[in-house]
């Protein structure tokens, strides 16, 4: 698996929009101003691919083009990263535009560079992580680099501030503050500080004991179950199983298992029957250990627990509930394939190795 370089100052940022296209809405011209700016304030040289800013309808309708801009910032080897402007619902559809695509294939292996993003960008970090690239689930440019507050929120500016070093390990820790979402996005919130809540949980171990070390591989739970399944959009599994995108029953032995929900809030129901599809199939029972993330504005909190510890009851996999990433604000970043020991006694989190070349 390789790994890309860490950021330096004055480094070439690409801004991608690989599913929904609010980037170049007139609703989102005060975030994009916003993010743009803040991106040149860590030192960086934001650059807005072609395609990122095409209106709404126009992005739906052509995922060749989304595909085109990722493309593109693979072959640019000025761009030493690429941020994801949001999530969306499918994403999937860039994947056989860069799948059937040698080039492109040859960048990402010759040309490794950071890709962050989280949500439905799961579809591109699994179908990176098959094409042998360690990727980052972690903040998008809407919601977290063009934060309406004065700054971006201090606990993910924390883990962003990580893109700029390759230490040789360090720790995934429970911010003692979660902020509600906003009820609206406009320029009225510009500059006004979110709802901030008191950490009341920390992280939580639902099942299992001791230290469990993996390689981490997930995203959004929503995500990974459409890619199985096909639920949402009949062909993405065939997309899947024709690229060969997920793991086989024997690599996820090796794994740790990070998965959250995202902001259409599932039931407790939807919950337990999408665990239960990954309990049937032997994934929950095969991986080393799961993390699981805040629920956005800990809708169905302890719903959600009980539905895990429903599900695991017979399974001896251990599971650490509340942790800061994924859909809920603020955001760690979580690097793909790195190897991790989650101590589900202590209730730590440790990524043993650098993350950068």
């Amino acid at each position: 698996m390789k790994k890309p370089k860490k950021l330096n100052k004055g480094d070439k940022v690409a801004i991608v929009s690989l599913s929904r296209g609010l980037l170049g809405m007139p609703f989102c011209k005060h975030e994009l101003e916003i993010g743009l700016k803040r991106l040149k304030q860590f030192g960086l040289n934001p650059v807005i691919m072609p395609n990122a800013t095409k209106d709404m309808d126009y992005l739906n309708n052509h995922p060749e083009t989304r595909a085109s801009d990722l493309k593109n910032a693979f072959l640019d080897k000025s761009i030493k990263a690429v941020i994801c402007a949001i999530g969306g619902d499918d994403t999937y559809k860039t994947i056989p535009f860069l799948m059937e695509d040698e080039e492109f294939i040859k960048a990402v292996k010759n040309n490794p560079k950071i890709f962050m993003g989280y949500s439905d960008t799961t579809n591109n970090h699994l179908m990176l992580n098959k094409l042998g690239l360690s990727t980052f689930y972690g903040p998008c440019f809407l919601t977290d680099v063009a934060e309406l507050d004065k700054e971006m929120l201090p606990y993910t500016k924390y883990y962003f501030d990580k893109l700029f070093v390759n230490e040789d390990s360090f720790e995934i820790t429970s911010s003692d503050t979660w902020y509600l979402e906003r009820e609206s996005y406009g320029p009225e919130e510009i500059n006004q500080p979110r709802k901030a809540v008191k950490e009341q949980h920390g992280f939580e171990t639902l099942n299992g004991k001791g230290k469990r070390t993996g390689k981490l591989y997930g995203g959004c739970l929503e995500s990974l179950y459409d890619a199985y399944t096909g639920e949402r959009y009949a062909d993405e599994k065939d997309i899947y199983l024709k690229y060969n995108i997920l793991p086989s029953l024997d690599e996820w032995k090796e794994k740790i298992l990070f998965i959250e929900t995202s902001e259409e809030k599932i039931s407790p129901d939807k919950l337990k029957q999408i665990l239960n599809y990954f309990k049937e199939h032997g994934i929950l029972a095969s991986v080393q250990g799961i993390i699981v993330g805040k629920p956005i504005d800990e809708t169905f909190y302890e719903e959600y627990k009980q539905v895990y510890e429903e599900v695991f009851t017979d399974l001896k996999t251990p599971i650490l509930y509340n942790v800061n990433f994924g859909h809920s604000t603020p955001r760690c970043i979580i690097p793909y394939d790195a190897e991790a020991t989650i101590d589900y006694d202590k209730k730590t989190i440790t990524i043993n190795t650098p993350i950068f070349e």
